[in-house]
């Protein structure tokens, strides 16, 4: 465009020089549209070089030269982000503006009736499981191994005695520790039910030596079918003398971890040794690496249950906000208020990313920009005040002949 704009410069300069040629040469016998012409050529220069030169002063000095107001854009750079900044704040970011705006947009109801589309089920899924990821890229592993760390430490400094015992003593009072003692009872019946060849090794090694073989074996049987019978009972009556021994030992356990402290203090050594075992303390590092490990492994998978458990989830809850009405009222006039409370307190901060962004642009490096973003509609303005002024140059020539001719 700065060709085309320049080439009529040159264009008008010819057309002129051509015509004084011609008046030059021809003298008082000159053709007569020979003075039409040249003064139309001759404004057309004049308009081309003016508005050549307005056009240039916006973004540097024309020709080199330091004109005053001119290299405009590279002069007033951070003035135009202040007002740029200010002529948003005053007409956009003003809080009543953002409420009727916020309202005006009903986020709720799009974005719930996107995600509950069944056609945008497997972007949801993607999208997630990729949030998902890049929040895990996102924590720094040593991070997350002190706070996994300093949460175990958290969690080792009271007494866990006391608090142990009320949790035993509450499972007890509400029968929770029955399932735990069946199952008890259901192994040692099936330990016991096995234990032929244990019986029949143990008899053989620990037995007299001068007892017969065949009174081992029968003293092994003895054993067995008394062990089996006993241990059958045992699991079978929910008031066996064993059954009830086992839970009047946890009844006493959960009264000596609140009230003994002897009991406490050996929980409390447990508790510590376990902690400062290099295991344990290593036990943060290699269950984040492999939940990290596991979890980004499951959301690879498109098809993986995790994907379908998350996306599912999701539509679940924005089908459920898309078909409540009240929900969907409640959560737009939460948007309203915190869009307000946001334009009415950080307003500044939020326009300073503007003017702070503008202030901090190389003044050269923005002028080009600029130029070459408005530039084409710029060199317009050089054509038309080439073509302008050619025409207003013909008209005043047309209209001082007429009037002293």
């Amino acid at each position: 465009m700065k060709l085309v704009a320049t080439g009529l410069l040159l264009l008008a300069a010819i057309i002129y020089l051509f015509c004084r040629w011609l008046e030059d040469r021809d003298g008082e016998n000159v053709a007569a549209w020979v003075g039409y012409v040249r003064a139309a050529a001759e404004a057309g220069m004049v308009g081309a070089l003016a508005d050549w030169f307005a056009v240039t002063a916006l973004f540097k000095h024309p020709m080199g030269i330091p004109i005053p107001h001119t290299a405009l854009i590279r002069k007033k750079k951070d003035q135009i982000g202040d007002q740029l900044g200010g002529f948003i704040e005053e007409n956009f970011m003003t809080p009543d503006v953002i409420e009727e705006k916020v309202a005006q947009l009903a986020l709720p109801t799009r974005v719930s009736s996107w995600l509950a589309d069944p056609k945008n089920a497997p972007r949801v899924g993607e999208e997630a499981a990729r949030g998902i990821a890049f929040a895990a890229e996102m924590l720094d592993d040593e991070d997350i191994e002190k706070l996994i760390t300093a949460a175990m430490r958290w969690a080792a400094e009271p007494e866990w005695g006391p608090p142990a015992g009320r949790v035993l003593e509450q499972l007890i009072s509400e029968n929770r520790l029955e399932p735990v003692i069946q199952l008890l009872c259901d192994r040692a019946h099936d330990f016991a039910l096995g234990s032929q060849d244990l019986i029949d090794r143990v008899i053989d090694k620990d037995g007299p030596a001068w007892a017969p073989k065949f009174v081992n074996s029968l003293v092994g049987d003895r054993l067995y079918r008394e062990l089996v019978e006993f241990s059958f009972k045992v699991k079978t009556d929910p008031h066996h003398q064993v059954r009830l021994a086992m839970t009047g030992v946890m009844v006493q356990l959960a009264h000596d971890l609140q009230n003994d402290p002897d009991t406490i203090a050996r929980l409390e050594a447990i508790k510590c040794e376990l902690l400062e075992r290099d295991e344990v303390t290593g036990a943060a590092s290699t269950a984040w690496n492999a939940g990290k490990a596991l979890i980004e492994q499951l959301l690879a998978d498109p098809n993986g249950t995790l994907r379908a458990t998350l996306t599912d989830s999701i539509i679940q809850i924005a089908e459920r906000i898309r078909d409540d009405e009240v929900l969907k009222n409640k959560m737009n006039i939460w948007m309203v208020r915190v869009a307000r409370h946001v334009s009415e307190n950080y307003s500044q901060e939020i326009i300073s990313v503007i003017t702070e962004t503008v202030r901090g642009w190389d003044a050269e490096d923005t002028s080009n920009k600029i130029e070459l973003q408005v530039g084409r509609d710029l060199q317009f303005i050089r054509i038309n005040g080439t073509v302008v002024g050619s025409l207003a140059g013909l008209v005043i020539y047309t209209v001082s002949v007429l009037l002293f001719h």
